[in-house]
């Protein structure tokens, strides 16, 4: 992922963390745009920002964590 990409993941996942959207479909297209920069499953990033484990991560974590998700084979 480049810096700018890395940078604009940070900022959409810091955008859903501020509730600072437009209107309520918004926030779905930045956790859709937001998985598919990442290349996780979906909702996978969502759940990192609602649902985490422990403590609140912040914007460049949840971003770090979702960079670090691997598939495991069944």
């Amino acid at each position: 992922m480049t810096e700018t990409a890395h940078e604009a993941a940070v900022a959409w996942a810091q955008k859903i963390m501020d509730a600072d959207c437009a209107d309520d479909a918004e926030p779905c297209g930045v956790v859709v745009a937001l998985g598919k920069a990442l290349g996780c499953p979906s909702g996978y990033g969502s759940d990192l920002i609602f649902w985490p484990e422990g403590r609140q991560p912040t914007a460049p974590e949840v971003v770090g964590q979702a960079l670090g998700y691997r598939p495991f084979a069944l």
